[in-house]
């Protein structure tokens, strides 16, 4: 974990007003300071990672929960993805989340055994899910 925290000073000696919201197993994780600053906004309870070093988490799959929750919070989140060396902010995240998840229910369909019903529902919830990503990415244009 020496390097999850390696990490975490890094970003923080760079931008030290940003909240820094790691991935770790099937696990996402505040540490340290910023452990201390959203544990009592998401209500969650604060361990110790290691001796010196406090944190707070949820499993990933309550982070559509956590994020609506942050997204109301005056903080700036980023989202680490260590075994990606990938960062977003919750937005960006979103966007990716939601463009991967339509891509994978694009990719995963049967054409050759769908009904007519059934292709139509399909198109129509292919195109749902796209008028959600563009209205993310528009956000802020």
């Amino acid at each position: 974990m020496s390097k999850l925290i390696d990490l975490y000073k890094s970003l923080k000696e760079q931008d030290s007003n940003t909240l820094y919201l790691f991935k770790s197993g099937i696990f996402f994780i505040f540490i340290d300071d910023d452990a201390t600053t959203v544990s009592p906004i998401l209500n969650l309870k604060l361990t110790f990672l290691n001796q010196s070093t406090q944190k707070c988490g949820f499993p990933i799959n309550s982070l559509d929960k956590y994020l609506r929750l942050l997204d109301n919070t005056p903080y700036k989140i980023k989202l680490i993805d260590d075994s990606s060396n990938v960062s977003y902010n919750i937005r960006d995240f979103n966007i990716n989340k939601n463009s991967v998840d339509l891509l994978t229910l694009i990719s995963t369909i049967d054409v050759e055994n769908l009904s007519v019903k059934e292709a139509y529902d399909f198109i129509s919830n292919i195109k749902e899910s796209a008028e959600k990503i563009l209205k993310e990415v528009n956000l802020d244009e």
